[in-house]
């Protein structure tokens, strides 16, 4: 699929510039949504942007901190701050605090141009924000860490390039959404000796309105991109407000774009910065505001459901909570199946939405290349995997990162303390002599009996963060339907399943199927349940309570315009 020459001729020679720059990524990324095969634009290996990048990214962090954020944008009222890295210090940095109202109107009154310019011109402007913020990889990656606790080499992969192909993904399939029709049609029915009926007929891509942006603490672009590319790159002005704990990186985000817009002749309020003050509540009034008629949100349950009983104006997408649970069954790699549980398990302290939570292992035991083991060997082997992976603290954070808030460190001393049941590993304070007041701890695992109700009410809520369970079930087919139910219930992200038996393995896919889940099956090597990769992986898939919509697909663009047709006979 190549990107078609459909919406108006590019009006400045700065506009076809791009458009001569960008159509070969343009097209590459639209056959890569239909081939879902490995693709990126955006390097993952930090070296790849030159052997000074990382100490220049470095610099031109320390550069932002302590002083205000420079963003000439509207309304500006005053300036709050307070971002404290997770890492142990405070950052220092203001930004401009603006008026709700006036915020959302300069938003309204920079849209007729974009609207007009057309789907190709807004797709070359959103991948030249995109090329810029790569190019500064390093920038977003010190941002990144420092707001979201991340270790370095994920805050670069994760914050940066794999954050960029989300946003890129988004804009392609945006594109191809909104090209699917023809600009114009010519219509003629045929009406026997009469002369026929001849019409014409155009249809015009028309976007919805004010987009707003809720970002998140731990993956303020990798969750943000994806919302904040679809919006803009099918017509609407975005209001980004940042989580209060993790504003930079969405802050440097706001100022490219605000850039580019302008230099490709456009208004720069197409993308403003809604940055709040503390217990301001700034989400709530702009969310409920009537010009606001789409709203991307990550974060707690709570605030999802409020979001879509109460914002009825708007098209809502939300990424909510959810337990995600893994069947293990049997394997034919056991020491390959520990390592991958426990890398899953350990990566970013299992602040991610994707972690596996629940670990739902027979109590008779398993089959594996090893023999039989039994649910306490199993459960012992794991441990042991974990603490052979962290055992070195060095590279322990180097995959763990920091505590990214209060909430996490209060679970991980729930587990400590015994609150969640008994402890099968027992987590442990990993020294990081570069950043002496980071709490970095490695994952608790807790003994479950799935029969229980106490256990089942601790390990059916959400545990965000180091903290998993080893649950035991009577058999597969009881670990089969409690998967089920667990993420009907709760919610999921994602599934997995370890088991060389096909009809466990059917058991499963149909209950995921039915549940609406993605599944992973039998992981052994370098690719974890944890990790999505765009233009090939679907992160969620909008059919269960965990999340109302995927990144990406059709149904994650295509409700952001509306087609409006006019006909005349010709």
């Amino acid at each position: 699929m190549a990107a078609a020459d459909r919406g108006p001729a590019p009006t400045t020679p700065a506009v076809a510039e791009l458009v001569e720059r960008h159509r070969e990524t343009l097209d590459t990324a639209l056959a890569a949504i239909t081939a879902r095969d490995y693709w990126s634009p955006y390097p993952e290996i930090p070296k790849a942007y030159g052997e000074s990048a990382a100490a220049e990214g470095k610099e031109a962090f320390d550069a932002l901190l302590g002083k205000p954020f420079g963003l000439d944008q509207p309304g500006t009222d005053g300036e709050t701050g307070g971002e404290v890295s997770p890492y142990g210090t405070e950052l220092g940095i203001s930004y401009p605090h603006a008026d709700p109202e006036v915020l959302i109107g300069a938003a309204v009154a920079a849209m007729p141009s974009w609207t007009a310019a057309g789907p190709l011109t807004r797709a070359v402007v959103c991948l030249e924000i995109l090329a810029r913020i790569n190019a500064r990889s390093h920038e977003f990656a010190q941002a990144v860490m420092h707001t979201t606790g991340q270790a370095y080499g994920m805050a670069f992969q994760a914050g940066g390039p794999h954050a960029q192909d989300r946003g890129l993904e988004a804009v392609a399939y945006a594109y191809a959404e909104q090209t699917r029709l023809p600009r114009q049609a010519g219509w003629t029915k045929p009406q026997g000796r009469r002369d026929p009926l001849v019409m014409e007929k155009t249809f015009t891509v028309v976007p919805r309105g004010v987009a707003l942006l809720v970002g998140c603490n731990t993956f303020p672009t990798w969750n943000g991109y994806p919302g904040l590319f679809a919006s803009l790159a099918t017509g609407n002005p975005v209001v980004v407000k940042p989580h209060p704990r993790a504003v930079l990186p969405l802050a440097l985000t706001v100022r490219i774009a605000r850039q580019v817009l302008t230099e490709a002749g456009f208004g720069a309020d197409l993308v403003t910065l809604a940055a709040e003050r503390p217990g301001e509540g700034l989400a709530k009034v702009l969310a409920l505001r009537p010009e606001v008629r789409i709203i991307d949100y990550t974060g707690s349950s709570a605030f999802g459901e409020w979001l879509e009983a109460n914002a009825v104006q708007a098209q809502v997408y939300t990424e909510k909570a959810g337990v995600n649970t893994a069947v293990v069954d049997s394997t034919d790699d056991y020491a390959g199946m520990l390592g991958n549980i426990a890398f899953s398990l350990s990566l970013y302290s299992g602040q991610m939405c994707t972690t596996p939570q629940n670990l739902l292992i027979p109590r008779g035991g398993i089959s594996t290349d090893q023999g039989e083991k039994s649910y306490d060997e199993v459960v012992a082997d794991l441990a042991a995997a974990i603490g052979g992976l962290l055992g070195d603290d060095t590279r322990a954070a180097a995959i763990l990162g920091a505590v990214v808030n209060p909430g996490v460190a209060e679970r991980i001393g729930q587990a400590v303390d015994g609150s969640y049941g008994e402890l099968a590993l027992t987590p442990r304070t990993v020294a990081v002599p570069e950043f002496p007041d980071a709490l970095v701890r490695t994952p608790a695992l807790v003994k479950a009996d799935a029969a229980k109700p106490d256990d089942e009410a601790a390990f059916l809520s959400e545990c965000f963060g180091p903290v998993s369970f080893a649950v035991a079930v009577d058999s597969a087919a009881d670990a089969v339907e409690l998967l089920r139910r667990t993420v009907k219930e709760k919610g999921a992200m994602t599934a997995a399943a370890w088991t060389t038996s096909p009809e466990v393995e059917q058991a499963v896919v149909d209950a995921c199927l039915d549940a609406g889940v993605s599944l992973s099956l039998n992981l052994t090597g370098g690719v974890y349940a944890n990790q999505t990769a765009a233009f090939s992986d679907l992160h969620g898939t909008g059919a269960n309570p965990a999340a109302n919509s995927a990144y990406c697909d059709a149904a994650f663009v295509a409700n952001r315009f509306r087609t409006v047709q006019i006909r005349r006979h010709s």
